[in-house]
């Protein structure tokens, strides 16, 4: 549990800053991730949207609970 959320906010802001990759950078970073979790069968590589549904409702969730 956060207890300065202005602290937390002004640390993400200032890695944000730090940490700009190109598209190539971050594409290569992102094809490499894919990679290693279809590698451990997290997930699978036939059908990526497969189950989408079930972690953008869980994504809004934690949001709401961040807020």
């Amino acid at each position: 549990m956060l207890k300065n959320k202005t602290k937390w906010n002004t640390f993400q802001r200032k890695l944000l800053k730090k940490e700009r990759f190109s598209y190539r950078e971050a594409l290569r970073v992102y094809e490499a991730l894919h990679k290693e979790a279809v590698a451990l069968g997290i997930i699978n590589s036939r059908n990526l949207l497969d189950g989408l549904e079930v972690d953008i409702r869980l994504a809004k969730a934690l949001n709401r609970l961040a807020a």
